[in-house]
């Protein structure tokens, strides 16, 4: 079942929102608390948010700023604001639809299924700090734009983000790298390595690859002790 957290502070439209998605057949996550929606939303990982714009305490346009350029969910803004620019604005920042209020049931929901329907790959999404990979393309999504990395520098990136906080060994990496760890070409490792981290600092990307000797690697935010 389809996950959608509803981001709205009219307590009416809130309730009516999510009975509509339940009787649709979603499940239904309320956000109240607006100040730290991104955290919440962050956690809970919805397949969908839907993102009402006039928030107290913080911006809808803040919430998808923040939400978007983080995390690879998508974001169908509903709100009363139908002025041409906010719409624009909205949509540059990533939002995946932009709605009205009032809005029709049918044309909500078919928006609803529309976008779920486009994200239905996005599993193969792995996510970095302030970056997304994905795995099955070895496309880098970082600052608004999208880079395909070579399938070397692809392979030990997909690696790495998989490891978490852990440490990646030299052999984890080739066998990533070439699919085998019969032998361990260090030098060849460490071209590699070296590529990756030169296509890592073009892109001002805030993770790097850290050597940890005589045990591994793992990818640790800048000014992280």
């Amino acid at each position: 079942m389809k996950r959608i957290a509803v981001v709205e502070d009219e307590v009416y439209m809130r309730e009516e929102l999510c009975s509509m998605l339940e009787k649709a057949g979603y499940s239904v996550l309320e956000i109240t608390a607006f100040e730290n929606a991104e955290e919440q939303l962050t956690a809970i990982t919805p397949d969908l948010v839907i993102l009402d714009l006039n928030l107290p305490e913080i911006s809808g346009f803040q919430i998808c700023r923040n939400l978007k350029q983080k995390t690879p969910i998508p974001v169908l803004v509903l709100t009363s604001r139908d002025q041409m620019a906010d719409e624009l604005h909205a949509l540059r920042l990533g939002a995946d639809e932009y709605l009205t209020k009032p809005c029709r049931k049918e044309r909500l929901l078919a928006r609803i299924a529309n976008i779920l329907k486009r994200y239905e790959g996005r599993s193969n999404l792995l996510e970095g700090q302030g970056f997304l990979l994905d795995r099955g393309t070895y496309t880098l999504y970082i600052n608004n734009t999208s880079v395909v990395l070579p399938k070397n520098q692809g392979k030990l990136m997909e690696a790495l983000l998989a490891g978490g906080n852990n440490l990646v060994t030299s052999e984890q990496l080739c066998r990533a790298l070439w699919d085998t760890t019969e032998f361990i070409d260090e030098n060849a490792l460490q071209v590699n390595l070296t590529r990756l981290k030169k296509t890592m600092a073009n892109l001002d990307m805030k993770q790097k690859v850290v050597a940890v000797r005589g045990l591994g690697y793992r990818l640790e935010t800048e000014g992280t002790p």
